[in-house]
């Protein structure tokens, strides 16, 4: 009976994950909404955690996801649109990242996420392959409120630096391990 119950529940959210993680068909001109917000919770990021802007001047881009959502109920889901920012701030590509998760859950939360890719290996690896499953390929570290305000540029040695900011809701869990980032063509 609890095997029929988890697969009824499963089914919804295997749903929107797969919606969320299709690519979108070329569009021209990019996405001047979608770039506003990441901008925007990027200038967030940097006033909530001021080391971010040295970060930034040191990496080789920025892909920011302003608007992530994670979902579940023992089955979870996790999708969202970002943009990546070359050291100019020009934008230089559109990314989807998706997520499923099993385990004990529940609950529904929306949050930001901006990962520094600090050489042109990650940045090269990202654009070449058939999708980024973090995890495999080059290294990240995940960087909590602590580290944020203490790190230096001057030590750092890995190749992505990701912060998770912004959350509202209820889910326990967040991370980026297991995450698929996909690049859109737009």
């Amino acid at each position: 009976m609890i095997k029929y119950f988890r697969l009824i529940l499963a089914i919804p959210l295997l749903l929107l994950a797969v919606s969320c993680s299709t690519q979108q068909t070329s569009t021209l001109g990019g996405d001047p909404q979608l770039e506003a917000k990441a901008r925007d919770a990027l200038s967030k990021l940097n006033a909530h955690t001021p080391k971010t802007v040295e970060l930034q001047s040191k990496a080789k881009a920025v892909l920011v996801f302003p608007d992530l959502v994670k979902a579940g109920f023992i089955v979870g889901a996790q999708g969202g649109d970002g943009v990546m920012f070359d050291k100019a701030g020009k934008v230089i590509g559109y990314y989807n990242a998706s997520a499923l998760s099993y385990g004990l859950q529940a609950g529904a939360q929306s949050f930001s996420q901006a990962m520094f890719l600090m050489n042109d290996n990650a940045t090269a690896y990202l654009n070449s392959s058939d999708g980024w499953s973090v995890g495999m390929g080059p290294s990240v570290v995940v960087v909590d409120d602590g580290m944020g305000k203490s790190m230096t540029t001057t030590t750092l040695q890995s190749d992505v630096y990701a912060f998770i900011f912004g959350q509202e809701g209820l889910m326990a869990g967040l991370g980026v391990q297991g995450q698929k980032i996909t690049k859109l063509n737009r």
